[in-house]
């Protein structure tokens, strides 16, 4: 059974091992492929892991061999799932693997805007507090987040996770859904405009598709507090990024925390890199050690499985 494994860098860059997938067949693992050369490394296999390689129609019409495709993501847009179903291939994904990770990276960046602690550690290091005549000074305002309102955009297994921690830090939870949620959660379910207006902080946590493309733009930034933050860990282009950039630049909202950008690597001249009180990491908030194991582990499984003939985490 021959296996590649198209582009395995950012799931395992060496401190993960890949033993129980190689342990299943003849495994080739490549760190990253460029379009033109994923027929050349592709011909042979019967099964493919994939993260971001696109298998479109064309790629999987040259692949006659192949029989099972794993997604190494939640996502598996990456995937012609029409041509993959014509051709009889099992693609599977990776369900729920990153909750606890996206949910902290989401107050990694709320709690940077709540404490500035980089600007104050930045401070000391050049002196500042060495320098000053009182005890204590403060750079920038320091916030208190509980009482606050956090609006959830998005109320599936991530964000409810985001809430829980909301709640443990005192905070007010309203949310917004495609459908309506009983959850046991302290947590009130509101229509978006409501949404925008009260939250102190916003959190994107819903998934992106062709009905929600770019809908926080200027019209629906409009809604939102002069004091209010913006996270986004779900995906980039459910924001208008044009609009987002020149609402942080005039101060029509007070920050953004973005983990997802609409292209990436972004372009040099993306208007948020250099946007005021804008801070971007780079799609981090899945990959912490923890969440990267049971990806792995779960990937390595759905092989397992596909191979004992009882699929599992099979995409439709």
């Amino acid at each position: 059974m021959k296996i590649v494994i198209l582009d395995g860098y950012t799931l395992n860059p060496g401190d993960l091992s890949w033993k129980g997938i190689e342990s299943l067949g003849d495994c080739t693992v490549y760190d990253r492929t460029e379009p033109d050369k994923i027929f050349e490394r592709a011909k042979n296999a019967d099964i493919i892991f994939t993260n971001k390689v696109v298998l479109n129609k064309s790629v999987i019409s040259q692949l006659p061999l192949l029989k099972f495709i794993s997604v190494l993501a939640t996502g598996y847009n990456v995937v012609d799932m029409q041509a993959a179903n014509d051709a009889g291939i099992t693609v599977t994904n990776i369900p729920a693997y990153s909750t606890a990770s996206v949910a902290q990276m989401v107050f990694s960046h709320i709690l940077n805007f709540a404490q500035n602690v980089s600007v104050h550690v930045n401070s000391v290091i050049e002196g500042d507090w060495a320098k000053s005549v009182d005890f204590s000074y403060r750079k920038k305002p320091q916030t208190e987040l509980a009482g606050k309102t956090l609006g959830i955009i998005g109320f599936g297994q991530i964000g409810q996770a985001v809430a829980k921690i909301g709640l443990a830090f005192g905070m007010n939870i309203i949310f917004n859904n495609r459908s309506r949620k009983s959850t046991g959660l302290q947590a009130t379910q509101v229509e978006l405009e409501t949404l925008l207006a009260d939250s102190d902080f916003i959190s994107i946590n819903c998934p992106l598709t062709n009905d929600n493309i770019g809908f926080i733009n200027q019209s629906t930034i409009s809604k939102m507090k002069p004091s209010a933050f913006l996270i986004n860990t779900g995906r980039g282009p459910l924001i208008n990024e044009h609009d987002l950039a020149e609402a942080l630049n005039t101060g029509r909202i007070a920050g953004a925390g973005l983990d997802v950008l609409s292209t990436e690597p972004p372009a040099a001249d993306n208007p948020l890199i250099k946007a005021k009180n804008c801070f971007i990491t780079p799609h981090i908030a899945w990959a912490t050690l923890e969440a990267r194991t049971r990806l792995m582990n779960i990937a390595t499984e759905n092989l397992k499985a596909f191979l004992n003939g009882n699929p599992i985490n099979v995409v439709r």
